[in-house]
Order: C-alpha cells, then sequence, then structure tokens
C-alpha cells in the first residue's frame, strides 16, 4: 500500500463511518429555532470533539490493544463484525428516524441555547461519530501508519483533522445541505454509505483471518490492489 493508498482509504473509511452529510438532517433537526451563528458554534464545538477523540485513539490505540493483550488480526475481526452491523442498520432502515424524532420540540430558543453543546454530544460525539467503527478503524490505520513512519503519522492526522473540517463544513451549512438533498436524497445517501461500509466490514474481516491463519484466506483477497 502506497501513502496515496493509505491517505484515501483512511480518509474514505473515515466518511463513511462519520458520515458528515448523512448526519446533517439530524443536526438541522436537533438545532431548530437555533441563528446561524449558534449553528455555525455548535458544530464547530463537535468539530473539535471529533478531531481531539479521533487523534487520541490514534496515538493510543496500538498501546490500548498491548495492555489489554488484543491481537492486531483479533481487533480487525472484531471491528469488521461491527462495522457490518452498523452498515447493515444504515443501508436497511431509517437511519435518522430516531434521532430526528428525539429532537422534535426544541423550539424554544432560549432553553435551546443552554442545553445547545451538552445535549448534542450524545447523539453526535458518542456513539453517532465517534462510535465503535470509528475508533476501530483509527487504531486499525494506526497501526498501518506505522511503514510510513513520521509520514504516515502526518498522513493519518490530515486525514482525521480533513474530516473534522468536513462535519464543521457540512453542519454550519445544514440548512443549505439538508434543503438540496431532501428527506429522499439524505435517504439514498445514507443507505448507499451503509453498504460501502458493510462491503468495508467483509474485508477487514478478511484481511484479520488472513493475517492470523494460512491458506484461509487467499492473498489476493485479502488484498486485491496489491498483486
Amino acid at each position: 500500500m502506497s501513502q496515496w493508498d493509505f491517505a484515501v482509504n483512511f480518509f474514505i473509511a473515515l466518511f463513511a463511518l462519520i458520515d458528515p452529510i448523512g448526519n446533517v438532517p439530524l443536526f438541522a433537526a436537533a438545532t431548530t429555532g437555533a441563528d446561524p451563528r449558534g449553528r455555525r458554534l455548535v458544530a464547530f464545538y463537535i468539530s473539535l470533539l471529533v478531531l481531539g477523540f479521533l487523534t487520541f485513539f490514534y496515538f493510543t490505540g496500538l498501546s490500548l490493544l498491548a495492555f489489554f493483550g488484543i491481537s492486531l488480526p483479533a481487533f480487525r475481526i472484531a471491528g469488521g463484525v461491527i462495522l457490518f452491523l452498523l452498515g447493515l442498520e444504515m443501508a436497511r432502515e431509517d437511519f435518522t428516524a430516531r434521532f430526528a424524532a428525539a429532537a422534535e420540540g426544541e423550539t424554544d430558543a432560549r432553553s435551546w441555547a443552554r442545553r445547545r453543546f451538552a445535549g448534542l454530544i450524545v447523539p453526535f460525539g458518542m456513539p453517532l461519530l465517534i462510535g465503535p467503527g470509528a475508533i476501530s478503524t483509527v487504531i486499525i490505520y494506526a497501526s498501518e501508519a506505522r511503514q510510513f513512519g513520521l509520514t504516515g503519522t502526518a498522513i493519518g492526522l490530515a486525514a482525521i483533522a480533513a474530516i473534522s473540517v468536513l462535519v464543521l463544513a457540512a453542519f454550519a451549512a445544514s440548512h443549505v445541505v439538508g434543503r438540496v438533498l431532501g428527506k429522499i436524497g439524505t435517504s439514498i445517501v445514507v443507505r448507499v454509505l451503509g453498504l460501502i461500509l458493510c462491503a468495508m466490514a467483509v474485508q477487514f474481516i478478511m484481511v484479520g483471518i488472513a493475517d492470523s491463519t494460512e491458506g484461509v484466506i487467499r492473498a489476493e483477497a485479502a488484498a486485491p490492489y496489491e498483486h
């Protein structure tokens, strides 16, 4: 895997998992009644939360695995199972329905302002944006970055920062994006990303099995674009 492949794959994986576009309707529903400045401020706080937590797991993930005695192939397989369940949920049903329903009625500007950021941490911070799938992906790609040294570390951080910026941009412009996509367009985006996530999950599981066994998974199947 080249540095370019690593950067693109890492970015796409985080994009599919965090899904800043698909989560725009949730943010728009949860910030009903907010003025534009308040909406941008909340989007900024959420993007910082994403950047901080993903960076934390990017640097500490491998050490945590070593502390608990978990091999990387085992974590790949476990992460793949979690990703598959998340992707299946996104592909099969309206993933945004329960969060949008919970946000209904938040129209009082004064009471909304007091709970503005604190009320969004749970649905947007964890587990929706920084869930098990995102954490698993960051840890796995942190191990891949080691082969590139400091350059790989910088590339990984740049991918995380780029995703955080996309979260900020998408949420800050939530009223525009939501109007362009509409309910049907958003549903299509969420389902397509769910399908991609399921395929990536299967690939994670195959790589984990290939790394921990001999002759069970063909090398060209575990790494199809390296042969």
